[in-house]
């Protein structure tokens, strides 16, 4: 595997050279992102929604105050804490002695300042070999609970044909520690994860969530600026708290290519594994989280496309959850939810959809299939679907049980699959709570059709006729 050539002379490391601030950002701030953060935001969306031609962006503005009522963290337009500007520039880079993996480098990099001091953020970075004059596609990794910056996570995508920068997100070094932890980075930054949640009423520049997601956007200035990457192929991917941040960071830095949270999404104060703990913080607080924190409040300012992947039985991030998530960014979406798929790291790493994903988006392989059209007339339901590669097999996967999420049974049975009018069918039970269906294709990738929940709240349905205007 190449290293990159760029790396600072370790006796000069805090002599570093800038590039210039890349294109794609100017475009970026010269676009009308930057205009809801200087206006009010229902003014600036209804003034926006007048000057547009079309009769269903003035229906849109109707239901943003409609569903805003209901969830006005999913609809308005936030104050962002995060000036992408700032981070637009590659940081300052510093070598990491003592650390040595096979294929990768390991670096700090200055992150965002915290407490008023200087911080260094740990990352990996490898790249797959490649011709002098060419440029490759590269992903930015995140790490979840209870993880660290995974040096063979960066060699599973460099195998793969790309370049991949994964970082601690917690001011934590890859030495494990007692507890099943990892050594503190001394220049690190906050504690992280459920530590957030106590954090609060600290500058909201000193919190978490505000730290990672300034990391992860500087490290894809980072790659932006090394010569073998290609900067218009830069994708991310994160396990559950990093799909959690990989939401948010998609949501306010336009310029990576695609978003692919696994596990990850919004509405935590709605339905999530922290509902005690956001009991315990009290009303007041939990709603200040939930404001500043929540992914929901991001979202609908995503417009690249979206790989979500979930399990049906998902403690931290149930499926309800999930679906409010997909419906808000204005981009494409696909679904693939796996029964039973378990939580931890391992299996967030390996899904081969998220792979396909991203070779058809960076690489010009053959894409995952879609669902253009899905419904149902009584128990009878259907999807129509459009694919490059056979789908060979299809399941209708449901469910009869109502209350918690995570505790509920799922089943699986074959659906009828018509390959010649890309048409798939079957007859629900007629107890089903909730359903959808599993086209898998002769590479054995699973693509999702939308999740179908019996008595679905009014606030979701007009989510879905938000995402569709």
């Amino acid at each position: 595997m190449a290293i990159a050539p760029w790396a600072v002379d370790p006796a000069a490391p805090d002599v570093p050279t800038y590039p210039e601030v890349d294109g794609d950002m100017k475009r970026l701030y010269a676009s009308e992102f930057v205009s809801p953060l200087t206006r009010s935001s229902d003014t600036k969306f209804v003034a926006s929604c007048l000057t547009m031609k079309s009769f269903r962006k003035l229906v849109a503005a109707g239901l943003v105050f409609l569903v805003g009522f209901m969830f006005p963290a999913a609809t308005a337009w936030p104050e962002i804490p995060w000036d992408v500007r700032q981070f637009a520039a590659p940081p300052r880079v510093y070598p990491a002695p003592g650390f040595h993996e096979e294929g990768v480098r390991a670096f700090f990099f200055e992150g965002p300042p915290w407490q008023g001091k200087p911080t260094r953020i740990f990352a990996w970075y490898g790249a797959p070999l490649y011709r002098e004059a060419q440029t490759v596609p590269a992903l930015v990794l995140v790490h979840g609970g209870g993880g660290t910056a995974f040096a063979s996570w960066v060699r599973l995508w460099n195998s793969r044909g790309y370049a991949a920068i994964v970082i601690d997100t917690c001011g934590n070094l890859p030495i494990p520690a007692e507890n099943h932890g990892w050594q503190r980075n001394p220049n690190g930054g906050p504690p992280c994860w459920d530590a957030s949640f106590d954090q609060i009423d600290w500058p909201e520049k000193d919190q978490w969530t505000y730290q990672a997601v300034a990391a992860i956007i500087l490290a894809n200035s980072l790659l932006r600026s090394f010569p073998e990457i290609d900067s218009k192929r830069i994708g991310i991917t994160g396990i559950s708290w990093g799909g959690y941040l990989t939401a948010i960071s998609a949501s306010v830095d336009r310029r990576f290519r695609f978003a692919a949270p696994v596990y990850g999404c919004g509405f935590l104060g709605e339905d999530s594994y922290w509902l005690p703990q956001f009991k315990k913080m009290g009303d007041a607080k939990s709603r200040k989280w939930l404001g500043l924190w929540d992914p929901s409040v991001y979202l609908r300012k995503a417009k690249m496309p979206f790989l979500w992947v979930d399990g049906t039985n998902d403690e931290f991030y149930p499926l309800d959850s999930l679906k409010m998530s997909y419906l808000l960014p204005q981009g494409p979406r696909t679904l693939s939810i796996h029964m039973r798929m378990p939580h931890n790291h391992e299996e967030g790493e390996q899904p081969d959809e998220i792979r396909a994903f991203a070779d058809h988006l960076l690489q010009s392989g053959a894409p995952l299939a879609s669902v253009r059209v899905q419904s149902r007339r009584g128990l009878s339901v259907w999807m129509r679907y459009r694919t490059k590669v056979p789908i060979v097999r299809a399941e209708l996967n449901f469910t009869s049980d109502s209350g918690i999420w995570h505790q509920r049974q799922w089943n699986t049975v074959p659906a009828e699959l018509d390959p010649g009018k890309h048409e798939v069918r079957a007859t629900l039970p007629e107890s089903v709570t909730a359903y959808y269906f599993n086209p898998l294709d002769e590479r054995g990738l699973i693509v999702s059709s939308d999740l179908q929940i019996s008595g679905v709240a009014p606030r979701e349905v007009l989510l879905a006729w938000l995402h569709f205007i």
